[in-house]
């Protein structure tokens, strides 16, 4: 699960926790290390920017304790890939395993203890990304701002959840032109917003009740999701959602500004692009496409390349 993000990123490769700890001190947060045990020089550390997010991977290779006076303006999205980290808190403490995520609140104290094999991701997202999209969301932040509450969630359990993380990982790895189409800029909010959805917050005080329609559209796109390699269609979705075609039309232009064809197409297009880019088995853009029940290869053509600005052909040859 995603140990391939950031290779093309790396800024230490088995080195000493040291010379890690010195480079996340300057470009993820300050921090105090304690080494736990015998050292050995197998730490690694990998860091990208990418629209207004940090992105880190870290691995110090040795038993390790991390301490953080605060998160200062910044909120930590934290998933454990590999091994194990202890988060010490006054009140509790968490153990997080593989497949395992955290969202830490500007702040709050870091007091961590890292297993020898632990590997983590980072994600540093400014509270002012956040109260954005909060928002967009209700029209109006809580009065003590975002805070999420100290609970874990297990990613592999959200495949909607884990693409979005893995699509924004691979984009960042790679070099590309994303930023100045503002390509990175609608994945930066799509992955802030499933942060919103998936981690508990006082966002639901602000909130507005959640309608009839709200539910209906959610249980759409959450079939959408599960079955985006289907040949999907207006009917069968309407079906699903047990209202009208026509209804079904009107909630997607009321609450999404889009049609539930385009809305599953560009769906199909950001799975195929994550798709050509990290997936290895792939061995042609036809083979991609057809596994998404897309037929018309020269339209997906044209639009694949309307949407990232190449033809699929290029970012499969750049992979």
């Amino acid at each position: 699960m995603l140990h391939s993000v950031l290779n093309n990123s790396a800024v230490c490769i088995n080195t000493t926790p040291d010379e890690v700890s010195n480079h996340v001190n300057k470009h993820v947060g300050r921090h105090r290390l304690e080494l736990m045990g015998p050292e050995i020089s197998r730490s690694q550390l990998s860091l990208c920017q990418f629209s207004d997010l940090s992105l880190s991977r870290i691995c110090y290779g040795n038993k390790v304790r991390v301490a953080c006076p605060d998160l200062e303006d910044i909120y930590h999205f934290q998933i454990v890939m590999r091994g194990e980290c202890q988060w010490r808190f006054s009140d509790t403490d968490l153990v997080l395993t593989s497949g395992q995520a955290l969202m830490m609140n500007p702040g709050e104290k870091i007091d961590l203890l890292y297993s020898d094999d632990c590997e983590k991701l980072i994600v540093k997202i400014p509270r002012e990304v956040i109260n954005n999209t909060c928002v967009e969301f209700a029209g109006r932040l809580p009065k003590s701002g975002i805070l999420f509450e100290r609970k874990v969630r297990d990613i592999r359990q959200s495949q909607s959840f884990l693409s979005c993380i893995e699509a924004v990982f691979y984009e960042a790895s790679e070099e590309s032109e994303l930023s100045l189409n503002g390509i990175s800029s609608s994945y930066r909010d799509l992955l802030v917003q499933k942060l919103l959805n998936t981690f508990q917050s006082n966002l639901m005080d602000v909130m507005p009740p959640t309608t009839p329609e709200d539910k209906t559209i959610q249980r759409v796109l959450g079939y959408i999701d599960t079955n985006i390699k289907e040949n999907l269609t207006v009917e069968e979705l309407s079906a699903v959602a047990g209202i009208s075609v026509r209804k079904l039309y009107s909630l997607f232009a009321n609450g999404l500004s889009t049609t539930p064809k385009r809305y599953i197409k560009q769906a199909k297009l950001l799975a195929i692009h994550r798709e050509l880019k990290s997936n290895r088995a792939i061995r042609n853009v036809t083979e991609a496409a057809m596994d998404y029940s897309v037929t018309h290869l020269g339209r997906f053509s044209s639009e694949y390349k309307d949407t990232f600005g190449e033809l699929p052909s290029v970012t499969l040859k750049a992979r």
